[in-house]
């Protein structure tokens, strides 16, 4: 139904008279997250996992929100929580969430005193970040929980091979004095390019090298995960004992060409807020959606980027603005308050974050991330129990 018209031919849509409230029919946008589905989609997950399955819920459960989507998880099959912080940790912990959780990443200068406080495992990735987590727990008398991040592909953020043996020695004899406890090693996948083999034969090799050269020093690991969301649904031989999942989770189908009936949880819509029929060579109609670059939408998808009104997919033309776009309805009448879905399941024929993710050439999980905080949240709740 898109009809572009020229550029010199759209008058900006700011004059006031253009504007007719509805009432009780607000412009502002709104999230809805369907908690069902994040249940559904941990359902799924945990039947393909050899082993427990790790709830990735940093960036605020990408955009979902990491309190509601950490409960629905637990409560539909997974075992633990991945964050990308120590902050983000202890926020789980102060909602009265007291399922094991991974903090990620580490983070310089960042306080870790709270995640050993509060049995957050942390994951080390050098002997320096080592020494300090340990004198840190010397202090506070305490034992810090470490997971070990083996570099199996050459990637920053992990313990590189020449330095892993010296990381495991270490790693040993600070258990030994009781300063820290090794409870798993772990890295992420390296992408092959072949959306079938989301773990390569290399980097699975090097996984096990890892693990065994950390035995041989003389630690227990006894958790090991290197399986994303592609490789848990895919590769049952790189599970070890957890799968991490993360876009999954939230919905989007990891491997390219392959469904496996996962549900988008997150819908984003709005309201029109002003609506005009223009003259161009090709009379139109243009619409404003008070929705923008500070709200999670593309400038990259200006051009290409659909939104359905009524139950019609129409272009956003001109740039996205940074709190606004224009939509061209061609001959299609739509009334200010109308909804207007920019992303959600697509079961009803709306565009999907993976369809805003290829308009604007980047991934679903940074669409939805992306989506900002004062677009309010609305929750749909997931079923009772698994």
């Amino acid at each position: 139904m898109t009809r572009l018209p020229s550029a010199t031919a759209v008058p900006p849509l700011r004059a006031p008279h253009g504007l007719r409230p509805v009432p009780g029919r607000g412009p502002l946008p709104e999230a809805v997250v369907d908690l069902a589905a994040v249940a559904h989609n941990t359902r799924i997950l945990t039947a393909h996992a050899r082993g427990g399955v790790m709830a990735v819920v940093k960036a605020d459960a990408f955009g979902h929100g990491a309190v509601p989507v950490a409960r629905t998880a637990l409560a539909h099959g997974a075992g633990w929580l991945g964050v990308a912080s120590v902050a983000e940790a202890l926020s789980l912990r102060a909602a009265r969430i007291t399922a094991p959780v991974l903090v990620l990443g580490p983070r310089p200068g960042e306080d870790v005193t709270g995640a050993v406080e509060r049995l957050v495992d942390l994951s080390v990735t050098s002997l320096a970040h080592l020494r300090a987590v340990a004198a840190l727990a010397d202090t506070a008398g305490r034992t810090a929980v470490v997971q070990l991040r083996a570099d199996t592909g050459r990637r920053p953020g992990a313990a590189r091979p020449v330095d892993w043996p010296r990381l495991v020695e270490a790693a040993a004899r600070y258990e030994r004095r009781g300063l820290v406890r090794v409870r798993g090693v772990w890295d992420r996948p390296i992408p092959s390019g072949d959306p079938s083999r989301p773990v390569t034969a290399a980097q699975l090799h090097a996984f096990e090298t890892a693990v065994g050269r950390a035995r041989a020093a003389g630690l227990r690991p006894e958790l090991l995960h290197l399986a994303n969301s592609a490789a848990a649904l895919t590769a049952p031989h790189t599970h070890y004992g957890l799968v991490r999942a993360g876009l999954a989770l939230y919905g989007t189908e990891p491997v390219r060409g392959r469904s496996f009936g996962l549900r988008p949880a997150m819908t984003l819509h709005g309201r029109v807020a002003m609506s005009r029929r223009i003259t161009a060579a090709t009379p139109t109609g243009l619409v404003l959606l008070p929705l923008g670059r500070a709200d999670g939408l593309p400038r990259a998808a200006a051009g290409r980027a659909e939104v359905q009104v009524g139950g019609i997919r129409h272009r956003i033309t001109g740039p996205i603005a940074r709190d606004s776009c224009v939509v061209d309805t061609g001959d299609v009448e739509v009334a200010v308050g109308e909804e207007a879905a920019v992303f959600g399941p697509g079961t009803r024929g709306e565009p999907t974050a993976a369809n805003w993710a290829a308009w604007a050439g980047t991934t679903p999980h940074r669409v939805l991330t992306a989506v900002g905080t004062r677009v309010r949240r609305r929750y749909l709740p997931a079923p009772v129990g698994k």
